[in-house]
């Protein structure tokens, strides 16, 4: 009874001390929090706003927003209604945010999303074959 019992706290021990952080200096490093240093923050009446904010640890964040009317065209649905051409308002928004990786690069992307989905766009991005 012992027996199993002391086999089973030592699997249990043995767990924890494989689970623990295998660089513990880094993993301090990266968990220090960040404050925020600097805030913008503006809503106007007609919808539009932008806003960002800086923090101690180098993260910049810009977020432009505004509303855009579209032209949604002529359809039919599969059950065969139809749906004459109509306008509609979409949000764009258009911004960035950027941060330095473990090596200490900066990373930036800058995005654009509105009607056509996001577009994000940046030096670190993969780009497609052509």
């Amino acid at each position: 009874m012992y027996r199993i019992a002391s086999i089973l706290c030592s699997a249990v021990l043995f767990a924890f001390v494989l689970a623990r952080p295998q660089d513990l200096e880094r993993a301090a490093a990266t968990t220090t929090p960040a404050t925020i240093v600097k805030q913008d923050n503006v809503n106007n009446p007609d919808g539009s706003f932008n806003s960002s904010y800086e923090t101690s640890n180098g993260i910049r964040v810009e977020n432009i927003g505004y509303l855009k009317k579209i032209i949604i065209p002529k359809t039919e649905t599969p059950d065969g209604q139809v749906i004459d051409e109509h306008e509609e308002l979409v949000l764009v928004q258009t911004g960035s945010y950027s941060y330095s990786d473990p090596d200490g690069n900066v990373i930036t992307l800058r995005y654009v999303a509105d009607e056509n989905g996001f577009q994000p766009q940046g030096d670190h991005l993969p780009v497609p074959p052509q």
